[in-house]
C-alpha cells in the first residue's frame, strides 16, 4: 500500500457516496461506482487513520492506527448470512483505532463513525467478550477500581456525554443490587460518546481537532478500560 498524502478532509461526494448506496444497495450500483468509493471514501479515509493516530498517540501512546481493512477501517460489505436484510453493502463509515494487548475487539479504542446526516464520536468497548466479563464485573465493584470507574462515568455525564453499554435488566445473580455501582454490573459493554449533524469540520483538516476534542473530554473512560484490560493480560 503507498504511503496515504496529507489528510486534507474528506468531501462533500463522501457524504453523497454514502447518501445514495442506501437508496441503491446492490452490487450493480457499487461496481459501477466503485471508483468513487476509492477515491472518495478510501484515499481520505487512509490519510485520516494515519493522521489521527498522530494526534491520538500524544496521550494513548500505544494507539494502534492501521489504515487497513479489517484493521482500523471497517469492511464496506455486511455479513447478511443471519440477517432479514440481505442488502450487501452498510451504509456508513466505521473506523476503529484500539490500545492494548489483546486481539482489535477486545481493547478499548476510540471510534468513529460516519452516517449521513450524522457522525459519532465513541470510546471504549461495545461489547465485552465473554473472557473479560465476570473480571469486569468484579472490577467494577472493587473497592478502588469500582470507585474509579464510578467517578470517570459521572465526570462525563456531567460534560454531557451518553454512557452506553447496558444490555441487562437486573443485576447478575451473586451480586448485591443495592451496591453503588449496581447499573454498572448490568453493562456488557462500556463506552460513551458525542452524536450530531455532520460538522462543518469534516471537510478540512480541522476535523482532526474536532475530533480529539471529543475524544479528550472522555479520556478517562478509555483509560479505564485500558487499565483494566492490561490487568487481565
Amino acid at each position: 500500500m503507498d504511503e496515504p498524502a496529507a489528510f486534507a478532509g474528506f468531501s462533500t461526494k463522501t457524504v453523497t457516496f454514502f447518501r445514495q448506496i442506501k437508496t441503491h444497495n446492490d452490487k450493480a450500483w457499487f461496481e459501477a461506482h466503485k471508483g468513487d468509493y476509492e477515491e472518495h471514501v478510501l484515499a481520505p479515509v487512509r490519510a485520516f487513520v494515519v493522521a489521527l493516530g498522530e494526534r491520538l498517540r500524544q496521550f494513548a501512546p500505544a494507539v494502534i492506527a492501521d489504515p487497513r481493512a479489517n484493521r482500523s477501517l471497517f469492511r464496506i460489505y455486511r455479513d447478511a448470512r443471519f440477517s432479514k436484510d440481505k442488502s450487501p453493502y452498510k451504509t456508513h463509515l466505521g473506523l476503529w483505532l484500539w490500545e492494548g494487548p489483546r486481539p482489535r475487539m477486545e481493547n478499548s479504542g476510540f471510534y468513529f463513525h460516519l452516517e449521513p446526516p450524522e457522525i459519532y464520536l465513541g470510546v471504549g468497548m461495545y461489547q465485552f467478550p465473554d473472557t473479560l466479563l465476570a473480571a469486569y464485573r468484579n472490577d467494577a465493584i472493587h473497592p478502588v477500581h469500582g470507585a474509579a470507574l464510578n467517578d470517570a462515568v459521572k465526570a462525563l455525564a456531567k460534560k454531557g456525554y451518553a454512557v452506553g453499554g447496558q444490555s441487562y435488566k437486573r443485576v447478575p445473580r451473586g451480586f448485591d443490587p443495592e451496591h453503588p455501582n449496581a447499573a454498572l454490573l448490568m453493562h456488557g459493554g462500556l463506552y460513551a460518546g458525542w452524536d450530531g449533524p455532520i460538522p462543518p469540520e469534516l471537510y478540512t483538516p480541522k476535523l482532526l481537532d474536532f475530533c480529539v476534542r471529543h475524544y479528550k473530554a472522555v479520556l478517562p473512560l478509555h483509560q479505564w478500560l485500558t487499565a483494566f484490560v492490561e490487568r487481565q493480560s
